[in-house]
């Protein structure tokens, strides 16, 4: 995205004069919330000095277009200018209505969802909200043919108002997580007066939705928000938001620090947390840890040799060492992660820990040997990554050198930086070895950390050709798997559903497509004026419920 930077120039019209209009323009910047005076400079906003809450990120969305919207920095602001039909309580992964009234009726056989929704809705252009306005949001979601539009239309064969508050959608397979799915933040209602169906038709500069607050200015660096008077629901506890976009993690150190932001979230380097948090008890700041849902594994291409040996796989897997990850390269701000499903889910199971352990030297050689690789015949293994990722750089380089150092000689592990395009549209061609692969969930369900990495719709013992799978750059193929992910997508029964689940980690222990490695921590900082802070492993920031107080 690409913007002005205005500068200023000094005309020569006599010292007096000169001196003169240069003060008046100061004067005029000074008191400009949009004007731009250098990327470290952090806009004239409300931080401190009213009850408007000042976020602080480097986060800078690409889009704010529900149908196009595919990263975290457009999610971040969506949450808080939108309705879903259904959204999460507040630290917990519990679904409950938003916009619909109930949860779902689901006809037997799974493919029929009957949704009732709210009265007495607005969108922020006053368009009045019902059923036939959430069809045509869903459907422009289908239609519009965005970066998630196949969220949607991978599972859902029609949405339609089956009355003037009630919603009926009909899905092409039946799919439990599929309440789930609704809560994404793209799946929310906009008004049909200021939004078109059609491919391509996106609007990335505006929002008119149904959410508690509406927008009222998008530049590069800022982002304001206004309390929507005419919401629906409980008002917001603040009188507004801006969100304050900073060039770097430093930046937004800095601006934290000199109080120039009220809350400071994402992106900080793993020093600056640790610096935050060792002077928030003098200083007298707020620093919020909690467990996040993102996960960082290491995907094997299962069709390339010697990878397409379950029994190299297993070795690998028994190699690594996840607290001596965590510690070197997260500085503890993540924890070791044992299964493809993190821990924040009731169904998570530590498999990899109770298979493996962690820096099993032993089980790594005798698995080795037994697939043939010694001192004299090492096995050389590529591990890729995007080369803008600074944390995978030294996951790699920490891997390389314990490879190295603990396996003696067995394992030789090299390490391969790249362009960032060129390395995802390299993952699904099958050229890496083994990638580093963050995983930032688009809803919270353990179905969302299984089949996009394990199905595959076509494939034999040879590896995937076509499925989630390929696009992820395993090519692992099981038909055990296939009928494991089939079962807890149709499965309506919670229990049941579950030990599906713990019949999938079991799986993916032994055949070892991926290693899971660690489970970030996420964290948020506030001043003292902010009360009510707090992070939520899905929600993020829950902005409507933070208060600002006066200065002390």
């Amino acid at each position: 995205m690409n913007w002005l930077v205005s500068r200023k120039r000094l005309w020569s019209l006599g010292k007096f004069i000169g001196l003169s209009l240069l003060c008046c323009i100061l004067v005029v910047s000074c008191n400009n919330p949009q004007s731009r005076t250098g990327s470290s400079t952090v806009n004239t906003t409300s931080a401190g000095n009213s009850a408007r809450l000042v976020v602080g990120t480097t986060l800078r969305p690409r889009t704010l277009d529900p149908a196009d919207n595919y990263e975290l920095a457009g999610s971040n602001i969506m949450t808080s200018l939108s309705d879903r039909l259904y959204t999460y309580a507040t630290g917990t992964g519990e679904l409950e209505p938003q916009l619909a009234t109930a949860l779902p009726q689901v006809s037997a056989d799974g493919l029929t969802y009957t949704i009732p929704v709210r009265q007495g809705v607005v969108f922020h252009d006053g368009t009045a909200f019902n059923a036939e306005a959430m069809a045509f949001s869903l459907n422009r979601f289908i239609q519009n043919g965005g970066k998630p539009a196949s969220l949607l239309s991978d599972v859902v064969d029609s949405v339609q108002a089956s009355g003037e508050y009630e919603l009926t959608i009909r899905l092409k397979n039946a799919f439990a997580a599929f309440p789930s799915l609704l809560a994404f933040s793209g799946m929310c209602a906009v008004s049909p007066q200021a939004y078109e169906i059609g491919t391509g038709k996106f609007k990335p500069r505006e929002f008119v939705g149904t959410g508690p607050y509406r927008l009222v200015q998008f530049t590069p660096n800022l982002i304001r928000m206004d309390v929507f008077d005419e919401y629906w629901g409980e008002k917001p506890a603040n009188q507004g938001i801006d969100f304050q976009i900073l060039s770097s993690s430093a930046n937004l150190f800095n601006s934290f620090r000199t109080g120039q932001v009220d809350i400071a979230y994402q992106t900080f380097d793993p020093e600056q947390v640790q610096s935050l948090k060792q002077q928030a008890e003098s200083q007298g700041w707020q620093a919020l840890e909690e467990q996040s849902n993102v996960v960082t594994h290491l995907g094997l291409n299962a069709k390339q040799q010697p990878l397409d040996n379950p029994i190299v796989r297993q070795a690998i897997a028994a190699m690594i060492d996840r607290p001596l990850i965590t510690k070197r390269v997260y500085q503890e701000q993540a924890e070791p992660l044992y299964s493809m499903i993190p821990n924040t889910f009731d169904s998570y199971q530590p498999v990899f820990q109770s298979s493996y352990g962690d820096g099993n030297v032993d089980q790594a050689k005798a698995l080795l040997a037994q697939a043939g690789f010694t001192r004299e015949n090492p096995l050389t293994l590529e591990i890729a990554y995007p080369a803008y990722s600074l944390t995978r750089e030294q996951v790699a380089s920490t891997l390389q050198e314990y490879g190295s150092q603990r396996l003696d000689g067995v394992v030789q592990i090299q390490t391969k930086a790249e362009e960032g395009a060129t390395f995802f549209a390299n993952i699904p061609k099958g050229i890496y070895q083994a990638v580093l692969l963050d995983w930032y969930p688009d809803f919270g369900d353990p179905d969302n950390y299984i089949h996009p990495f394990l199905s595959c719709t076509e494939g034999s013992a040879t590896g995937c050709e076509q499925g989630a799978s390929q696009s992820q750059g395993l090519f692992y193929y099981s038909d055990r798997m296939n009928q494991l992910i089939e079962q807890q997508r149709q499965e309506q029964n919670p229990q049941t559903r579950q030990q599906l689940f713990v019949q999938i980690q079991e799986l993916i222990a032994q055949d070892v497509p991926a290693i899971p490695l660690v489970q970030n921590k996420d964290y948020a900082f506030g001043q003292q004026t902010v009360q009510g802070l707090q992070v939520d492993p899905i929600l993020k920031l829950p902005l409507w419920d933070i208060e600002k107080g006066a200065s002390s």
